[in-house]
């Protein structure tokens, strides 16, 4: 399947193929069709499978067709909104009468009010900022005919429910939805039924699982060893990298001591302002220096072709942020690899995360434990977690 044989704008087939798109993703050929033809989506799918192409697509090329039409895309957070709105852009060109607002906290209020004055077609925002406009008076989502739902299992365990209730009574009820999650949880589901009509439901690859270019690869070491081994890491790998730590406090630390080794280095953390948090990202985006230091903040919404390794220098919390963590690599059909340090105080997040992988391997230790006398199970880790070669 070819971009030319969905039945796009000719205008937008000329701004894919300058920005050399040229085959879509499995979740791309199958969601555009079911959105071209006026159904909702329901779309499960892991990260890296190109999703904000399987929505922005089909809704440019309507857009460009009707250009009265609207569009809402609601995501969780301001870096993901900032990448899904220049993601847009590149498919719109730079010629097209389509306008975009993006409307995010930590961003001038002044600028999205000139923004909106422009009566913009597409308008990618959080939950807060959306609420904010709404309650100030300066956003009108009459014309919305395209509401999107995006990370929608994250919004909802960020608690944004509430705030998507109230901005989604200001849409209308003719439109179409396409709501996007990693999962579909039962609460996931309550939401498409009430927001959704009658959805069409795709799932792409597994939630639990990254996807197979990614080559998987994890030490066991003690946490004062973890610098030394991280420098042995760099220094024998080529391109640029990416580290999560689980602190904000970490990730300054981490860069002062990488910039005291002579590593091109910059970190991101909650605490930075957005225009900060931009400055960095784009600065990485042009290969400005090799190594970024992150905590969560990026493990979702960051698109970098070029990211060739993700070291988890800390274990994640959450089991499934190990997904969306690596998941930062690999993007767009590309291969890349992947580290884990766990020290013997993360063990245990290990384990959660090795059994979310392999649910079957939980039951055959549950088993084992019953027959070991030792009461320690036996437990042996899939070929991909393997200790590097030195």
């Amino acid at each position: 399947m070819t971009f030319e044989s969905l039945n796009l704008s000719e205008s937008l087939l000329k701004s894919l193929e300058k920005i050399h798109f040229k085959t879509p993703t499995p979740v791309q050929q199958e969601a555009i069709p079911l959105v071209l033809a006026g159904s909702d989506v329901l779309v499960s799918s892991q990260t890296g499978t190109g999703k904000t192409g399987a929505f922005g697509i089909p809704i440019i090329s309507n857009i460009m067709d009707n250009p009265s039409h609207g569009a809402l895309i609601i995501t969780p957070t301001r870096e993901l909104a900032t990448q899904i709105i220049k993601t847009f852009e590149d498919f719109i060109g730079y010629k097209s009468p389509i306008r975009t607002a993006l409307l995010i906290g930590g961003e001038s209020i002044s600028k999205q009010l000139h923004r909106l004055k422009l009566n913009p077609n597409i308008i990618v925002g959080t939950p807060g900022r959306i609420s904010d406009h709404l309650k100030r008076r300066s956003l009108a989502l009459k014309d919305v005919k395209f509401l999107v739902l995006d990370e929608t299992d994250r919004m909802l365990d960020m608690g944004f429910l509430h705030q998507i209730d109230d901005i989604i009574k200001h849409v209308p009820k003719e439109r179409q939805t396409l709501l996007f999650s990693a999962t579909l949880p039962a609460n996931i589901i309550k939401v498409s039924e009430k927001y959704m009509n009658n959805p069409k439901r795709i799932a792409v690859g597994s939630a639990v699982n990254p996807i197979e270019k990614i080559k998987q690869d994890v030490i066991h070491i003690k946490e004062e060893a973890k610098f030394p081994e991280l420098l042995e890491q760099l220094n024998k790998r080529e391109g640029s990298v990416l580290i999560f730590v689980k602190t904000k406090y970490g990730t300054e630390r981490m860069v002062k001591k990488l910039r005291a080794e002579k590593y091109d280095a910059d970190g991101i953390h909650g605490n930075l302002n957005h225009n900060k948090r931009e400055r960095v990202i784009q600065d990485f985006r042009n290969q400005k220096f090799r190594v970024l230091v992150a905590t969560d903040i990026v493990a979702r919404g960051l698109d970098i072709p070029h990211i060739q390794h993700v070291i988890n220098y800390d274990i994640p919390q959450c089991p499934e942020d190990y997904i969306h963590r690596i998941g930062r690599t690999a993007r767009a059909g590309q291969e890349g690899e992947s580290l884990s340090f766990v020290s013997q105080t993360e063990s245990k997040k290990w384990d959660a995360i090795y059994f979310m992988m392999n649910p079957d391997k939980k039951k055959t230790v549950e088993r084992n434990e019953n027959k070991n006398s030792s009461g320690k199970p036996r437990r042996r880790f899939p070929k991909q977690f393997k200790k590097p070669s030195k």
